[in-house]
């Protein structure tokens, strides 16, 4: 993932770095699924990609 973000402490937090991954791209990296699980409630992502997310992640939509 490139990012033209000043790093910082939040820069580092594995939230914000789902939330940039997801929202704006993975650049050829994978996911870790036990992070996205983990900190599902706290993403703030695209509503329609995290209803796809969710779908791929537990089968049902909500």
């Amino acid at each position: 993932m490139y990012n033209w973000n000043v790093a910082s402490p939040q820069t580092q937090s594995p939230i914000w770095k789902l939330n940039q991954a997801i929202n704006f791209g993975l650049n050829g990296t994978k996911l870790n699924l036990r992070l996205v699980k983990k900190y599902w409630k706290k993403l703030s992502l695209d509503p329609k990609r995290k209803t796809f997310l969710q779908y791929i992640l537990w089968g049902k939509l909500s």
